[in-house]
């Protein structure tokens, strides 16, 4: 078990994985609850890759395991997500300055502004950042659709530039354990230029190569977060 310098990538999906654990040294390879664990090395720095599945519930669940028995001193999601506006550019890797869970509301009973954690009373959560990439807001939800309702609610009334269905949640669970997080995402699918479904399955491959050819400036931008 590592106990330094340790970067714990928390992923979505296998494929989405995959050119991290490609590049990666590999030392262990195993399954915990049905999901994938690798640890090694990684441009000489110690890393494990936990593939959690989709959704916030199996984000969260694969953060606290990594915080728990990884010891980490950095949780980073990276994955593909979909841009809310046009600032946002496909296959472009954005970083991300804060998060916020969109079908999180406890407006009646709180008062709060959607998004807004029981816990806390800002919707938006900050992560670490370290500049080399355009830094942007990301909204995550527990739903993948080319919904009105939803895209005014994301771009109006709460700003975000970027959707996804992991990274608000992974944020929450650094947050209540102390441990940093980072994350790096990849443009997919833009709102309004068509079926979000059909851009996705299209835009994969060139997502992935970005990630490959970014990955070593990726890994050094995680290490001056660490640091900062």
């Amino acid at each position: 078990m590592y106990t330094y310098y340790m970067i714990c990538f928390v992923i979505a999906m296998e494929k989405e994985a995959a050119p991290i654990i490609a590049r990666t040294v590999v030392e262990k390879d195993y399954s915990v609850c049905g999901r994938r664990v690798v640890l090694g090395k990684l441009l000489n720095s110690n890393v494990a890759v936990v593939v959690c599945g989709v959704g916030k519930v199996n984000a969260a669940c694969g953060a606290q395991y990594a915080i728990d028995c990884l010891q980490p001193s950095i949780i980073v999601n990276v994955g593909v997500a979909g841009g809310l506006n046009s600032s946002m550019q496909v296959g472009k890797i954005y970083g991300v300055e804060s998060a916020v869970q969109y079908d999180f509301d406890l407006a009646q009973l709180n008062g709060t502004a959607i998004g807004t954690l029981d816990e806390y009373d800002i919707n938006y959560l900050p992560l670490s950042t370290d500049g080399r990439y355009p830094l942007k807001k990301l909204g995550t939800g527990d739903r993948f659709n080319d919904s009105a309702a939803d895209f005014e609610l994301l771009t109006k009334t709460l700003g975000a530039d970027i959707r996804d269905m992991e990274l608000g949640a992974i944020v929450q669970t650094c947050k209540h354990a102390g441990v940093k997080c980072a994350a790096y995402k990849i443009i997919s699918d833009l709102a309004g230029s068509g079926s979000t479904t059909e851009q996705f399955l299209k835009n994969l491959a060139v997502c992935f190569n970005t990630l490959e050819n970014e990955l070593e400036n990726m890994v050094n931008g995680i290490k001056a977060a660490v640091n900062g």
